[in-house]
């Protein structure tokens, strides 16, 4: 698993927030888009993608995209 697929994985949850613009770095939680539907679909992608159930939990104690993929890496 690569962290820039799951960035594009990410992105794809959004209508108009680029991938270009989101990194490891990004605190997803700051994206003008981001809400509890937002949340909603990263948790449905990440079980879809990676078959890796992630809760609420998960995403309210991380800070990064990249601290979700280490979750989900960590669980595969």
């Amino acid at each position: 698993m690569e962290i820039k697929e799951f960035i594009e994985c990410f992105a794809d949850q959004f209508d108009d927030t680029d991938v270009s613009v989101l990194s490891a770095e990004t605190k997803f939680k700051e994206l003008d888009e981001w809400s509890s539907l937002a949340a909603l679909s990263v948790i449905a992608m990440v079980d879809e993608e990676y078959d890796v159930t992630i809760k609420g939990d998960d995403i309210r104690g991380s800070e990064t995209i990249q601290d979700l993929f280490n979750i989900v890496e960590s669980r595969v």
